[in-house]
């Protein structure tokens, strides 16, 4: 018998065995599975009755909320594409991306309300602008609430439409540094499998307590609002992160997992903790998930040490559903000095249930298991996306031969643990030699004044390019160039240190939080072609 994998089984496991279990916290509102399901039914007939049918698109735009959830579950239900969109964008990104999807319901926050207002002429194929809102009374002129529509809506349980598990359920569109975004289509099999691995790597079960700190458009929440509901776990909303709501909640709600990337780690383990909230910490099978960009060992060493809790790596990309490997210390490891093992936990990790992994190089060749060589990074695996939203020659930039191509630079070992080293674009290439930005951006996070490092390519005569720093300074404390460069000297192989460092208040980021680069490269290589010895 062939049953088609559909994240709507997470949900119907949730319902029939955990039904009065406590299933979402958001502010004030508790709901139990039975109530988040009715929720679900609601949407779907919403939907329906709004005229929305299979394929079609409903987009929504808004920091973390239980409203987000309702969509995860609710659109398989009927067979739509949803669209959870970066509320951090701009009003152009905007206009670009629903007329891109051709978006026929845009569901949105009452925040960003005047930014659609002021592209609303432009968005041809949207029918219906609908906003939701915590103000209790709080009209829009020409929208429809959100919580209105619902309570109006059936609670019957609706017709499921009959979907195919490779057809798209979601379209995800990513934020480069350069070009314009890509609609990244996501299957129901994609996200099913996802979620499968999660649970299995995370150690899920209904006794986790999940913080949502992640943006829920960012890989739809990489897959966990799916694994904990079918665990039967709890969600716990984090509409937006700063570290003392985040500790507070952590310390009420008893959190046991969370995911967070690096620069999330970083300002927690940065902001203050008195003694009581230390002793009332929660310690106990306590895990963090990390992605994004590689966590330095410090991050680790300080969240494992300072505060107990478990880090684990994982990697993947938007077009993978997120995850293909995970970095954890394997049995044998666990007596091994904790430096040995917080090195082992910095690498980016083995491959994932499922997951076809290589390193080639520049001819597909597979390269030498040997922790040195450095290659690009493929994969071929039921987590791999249909492809890029009517861009199929971009689909077929990435997808060659049956193995989707990551951009990503990485070593492998004789165990199969990679390594990223770095994106192709960032990898520095000095008189020949690699030099990885990412291990000089590790060693400056070791100095006690530095909060965050970006490492760059900068032209040279002599060597074609050499590294550079650009750093961010702890408040109050201070470094100098010199000692900062010295510092680094006395740890590294001396080419592989960047020859200058410069210091900037804050670093320039992409709406998903990721060091943009190419914007701290340009100064240096405008008017230049890009010369490599």
């Amino acid at each position: 018998m062939i049953v088609p994998l559909t994240e709507l089984d997470f949900l119907y496991r949730a319902l029939n065995v955990y039904g009065d279990y406590e299933a979402i916290v958001s502010g004030d509102l508790r709901l139990t599975y039975n109530q988040f399901g009715e929720r679900v039914s609601r949407w779907a007939n919403l939907m329906r009755g709004l005229g929305v049918r299979e394929g079609d698109r409903v987009a929504i735009i808004s920091q973390n909320s239980h409203r987000i959830l309702d969509g995860f579950y609710g659109s398989p239900t009927i067979g739509s594409i949803y669209m959870p969109i970066n509320f951090r964008l701009v009003g152009s990104d905007f206009d670009y991306i629903l007329n891109h999807a051709e978006a026929r319901v845009l569901i949105v926050e009452d925040s960003l309300v005047e930014t659609i207002e002021e592209i609303r002429p432009q968005l041809k194929s949207v029918e219906h602008f609908i906003v939701h809102t915590d103000e209790s009374g709080r009209t829009y002129h020409g929208w429809q609430d959100y919580e209105t529509l619902l309570s109006h809506a059936s609670a019957a349980d609706p017709e499921r439409a009959n979907v195919d598990e490779n057809d798209v359920t979601s379209i995800l569109y990513t934020s480069g540094t350069t070009g314009k975004p890509k609609g990244v289509m996501s299957t129901h099999r994609n996200v099913y499998i996802n979620a499968l691995n999660s649970t299995i790597e995370f150690g899920l079960t209904h006794e986790d307590v999940y913080l949502h700190t992640l943006a829920m458009f960012h890989c739809n929440g990489w897959g966990l609002p799916y694994a904990v509901t079918g665990v039967g776990g709890k969600h716990v909303v984090v509409s937006k992160f700063e570290p003392a709501g985040f500790f507070d909640l952590v310390i009420g709600e008893k959190m046991t997992f969370a995911c967070m990337p690096p620069t999330m780690i970083n300002m927690a383990l940065n902001h203050p903790l008195s003694e009581e909230q230390m002793k009332s910490l929660p310690r106990d099978r306590v895990r963090v998930a990390t992605a994004g960009s590689a966590p330095p060992r410090a991050l680790i060493e300080g969240m494992q040490e300072r505060l107990g809790w478990q880090v684990i790596q994982v990697y993947g990309l938007t077009e993978t559903s997120p995850f293909l490997t995970v970095s954890k210390v394997k049995p044998h490891m666990r007596d091994w000095p904790a430096p040995d093992r917080f090195r082992v936990q910095t690498r980016t990790g083995y491959q994932m249930l499922g997951v076809d992994l290589r390193v080639v190089d520049e001819n597909g060749t597979d390269i030498e298991p040997d922790g040195q060589q450095v290659g690009e990074v493929i994969a071929r695996s039921n987590v791999v996306m249909a492809g890029y939203w009517r861009q199929p020659e971009a689909t077929d930039a990435v997808i060659v031969d049956g193995y989707f191509h990551t951009g990503d630079m990485a070593t492998i070992d004789e165990e199969g643990m990679i390594e990223i080293v770095d994106r192709k674009k960032d990898l520095i290439i000095s008189g020949g030699e690699n030099v990885s930005s990412i291990e000089i951006e590790g060693m400056l996070y070791k100095h006690p004044a530095v909060l965050e490092a970006a490492c760059i390519a900068i032209p040279d005569q002599k060597w074609g390019e050499v590294p550079a720093a650009i750093v961010v300074l702890k408040e109050g404390l201070n470094a100098t160039e010199d000692e900062l460069v010295n510092f680094c000297r006395e740890n590294m192989a001396h080419f592989k240190c960047p020859k200058s460092i410069s210091f900037i208040d804050a670093l320039p980021r992409t709406a998903t939080g990721k060091i943009q680069k190419n914007q701290l490269r340009d100064k240096f290589w405008e008017g230049r072609g890009k010369r490599v010895n």
